[in-house]
C-alpha cells in the first residue's frame, strides 16, 4: 500500500510537505500541491482515513444503526437525517449487526443514531459512559452522552382505539409486531388500557410487521368471526397489506365488513384499493431531529429527549 512517505520519496520533498499538499493547505505553492496530488494519483495513493480521523479526534461521518433496511419506512427515516447532516457538514453510513458496532470504540463515526432492537441498552450505556455520544429511536435512555427521540406511541395507539370504540364493533382484534419491538410494546399497553377503559372485550394477535403475518391473523380472524363487522388495530401498515391479501379472496369487504386502522402512514397506504386508515407522523422530521439531538451532544451542549406526535390519517379501510 502506497504511503505519503512513498509519494514523499519520487517528489523529492518532505513528508510534511505531502501532508500539507494533500490536505490542501496554504502552506505549499499551488503548483507543488498539483505536482504532488499528480504523483499521487499516479501511485494510486488511497488516504488512509482511520488515521486521519484519529489524528483530528472527528470523522465527520455519524452512523446509523438499523435492524433492517426494508419498505419506504426506513427511506423517509433516513432521507430526513441525510437531510438533517447536510446543515452540519456531516454525513452518515447505515450499519446493521453486531460487527459494526466496533466503529463506536474504534472512533470511526463521531456519533450514533440507533433503531435497532439488536442492539443491548446495557451496551448502549457502556458507550455512553465511555464518552461516545448516542441518540436512541427505539428505547428510553438515560445518562451521560445519550437521549431519546420517541414516537408518541400512547398517543397514536389511543386515537386508533377511539376511533373504534366509536363504531360499535362486535369484535376487536389487536395484531402486536414483535415482542422485542418497544414501539409494539408500548402500542400494545395504551390500546389495552384504553379498551378497558371503556370495558370493550379484544383478541391479541401476535404479529412480525411484516405482510406475512398480517396475512396469517388475517386468516386467524377470518374463521373465529362469528359477527361483523370486526375492527381491526394493526400496529403497522404493513401487516394491513397481507391482510388485504387474505380477506380480497373472501366474501367480505373491507372497509364494511372488515374495519382496518393501521400504523406509520407508510406512502403505499394512500395508493393502494382501500386506501388505509392508519396513525400517521412525519417519518423525516424524525430524523431530522435525532440529527440535531445528536449534534448538541457531539458539542457538548445541553440535548433533552424528543417527542414526535402522531394523528389520525383517514383511509377508505375505516370510514368515518
Amino acid at each position: 500500500m502506497v504511503g505519503i512517505r512513498d509519494i514523499a520519496k519520487s517528489a523529492g520533498v518532505s513528508i510534511s510537505t505531502v501532508s500539507y499538499a494533500l490536505n490542501g493547505s496554504e502552506k505549499v505553492t499551488e503548483e507543488t500541491r498539483q505536482r504532488i496530488q499528480k504523483i499521487a494519483d499516479e501511485m494510486n495513493y488511497v488516504p488512509n482515513m482511520a488515521a486521519k480521523a484519529l489524528k483530528r479526534r472527528e470523522t465527520r461521518i455519524i452512523g446509523v444503526y438499523l435492524s433492517d433496511y426494508m419498505g419506504s419506512f426506513y427511506g423517509e427515516l433516513l432521507d430526513g437525517i441525510k437531510h438533517g447532516l447536510k446543515s452540519y457538514d456531516y454525513e452518515m453510513i447505515v450499519c446493521s449487526g453486531k460487527r459494526s458496532h466496533l466503529f463506536i470504540p474504534e472512533r470511526m463515526v463521531d456519533g450514533v443514531i440507533i433503531l435497532d432492537w439488536t442492539f443491548d441498552t446495557a451496551e448502549i450505556e457502556k458507550y455512553g459512559k465511555a464518552g461516545y455520544k448516542l441518540v436512541t429511536l427505539d428505547r428510553e435512555v438515560s445518562g451521560e452522552n445519550l437521549c431519546h427521540v420517541l414516537l408518541d406511541n400512547t398517543g397514536g395507539a389511543t386515537l386508533a382505539v377511539e376511533k373504534i370504540v366509536e363504531e360499535e364493533a362486535q369484535e376487536i382484534h389487536l395484531v402486536t409486531g414483535p415482542d422485542n419491538s418497544f414501539d409494539s410494546v408500548k402500542r400494545l399497553e395504551a390500546a389495552e388500557r384504553e379498551l378497558k377503559r371503556y370495558n370493550r372485550e379484544y383478541t391479541v394477535h401476535k404479529g412480525d410487521f411484516d405482510t406475512k403475518s398480517g396475512k396469517r391473523i388475517a386468516e386467524e380472524i377470518y374463521l373465529k368471526m362469528t359477527t361483523k363487522p370486526v375492527s381491526i388495530f394493526s400496529f403497522n401498515d404493513e401487516m394491513v397489506v397481507g391482510m388485504y391479501e387474505f380477506f380480497k379472496k373472501t366474501e367480505l369487504k373491507i372497509g364494511k365488513d372488515v374495519k382496518i386502522i393501521g400504523f406509520d402512514n407508510a406512502n403505499f397506504g394512500s395508493i393502494i384499493t382501500p386506501t388505509i386508515a392508519t396513525i400517521g407522523f412525519s417519518k423525516k422530521r424524525w430524523g431530522m431531529v435525532a440529527v440535531e439531538k445528536l449534534m448538541q451532544l457531539i458539542k457538548s451542549e445541553e440535548a433533552t429527549n424528543g417527542l414526535i406526535y402522531t394523528s389520525f390519517v383517514s383511509g377508505e379501510s375505516f370510514p368515518e
